[in-house]
């Protein structure tokens, strides 16, 4: 398969597929013309980092699952040292959670305090409209 159809089959940009190349994650045989040829282990792998970059996983930290799928695995996790990259992108995740969080709290009582300070006097009901 050439770029475009690699790319269109496993569901990324040729400018991914581009990259994940300059990161040595995939590897293109190149025809007489210099054009790029994938096979379907190629193609495997591919669609291994777009998984794993849905999950937040980034391409440079896929090498586990990618070593885990040539050495002849089913699955791209089927090896520890996946297992392990899982544990650390849950950590991560949850660090930027936290950190969103304590953002999000931190918003809503700047907007507490702004609108105690600026929302308008409630209008007392027993003084009359006149006096008002």
């Amino acid at each position: 398969m050439r770029i475009g159809e690699v790319a269109r089959a496993a569901g990324v940009t040729v400018k991914a597929v581009r990259y994940y190349e300059s990161l040595g994650l995939v590897r293109a045989d190149r025809l007489p013309n210099g054009y790029r040829e994938y096979d379907d282990a190629q193609l495997l792998r591919i669609r291994e980092i777009r998984t794993l970059g849905e999950l937040g996983v980034t391409a440079e930290r896929t090498r586990p699952f990618l070593d885990c799928l040539a050495s002849g695995a089913a699955s791209g996790d089927d090896c520890p040292a996946s297992l392990d990259t899982y544990r650390e992108a849950i950590v991560d995740l949850t660090s930027r959670i936290d950190r969103l969080v304590e953002r999000r709290d931190a918003l809503a009582v700047r907007l507490a305090d702004a609108t105690a300070r600026t929302a308008p006097a409630p209008r007392c009901e027993l003084v009359p409209e006149e006096i008002r």
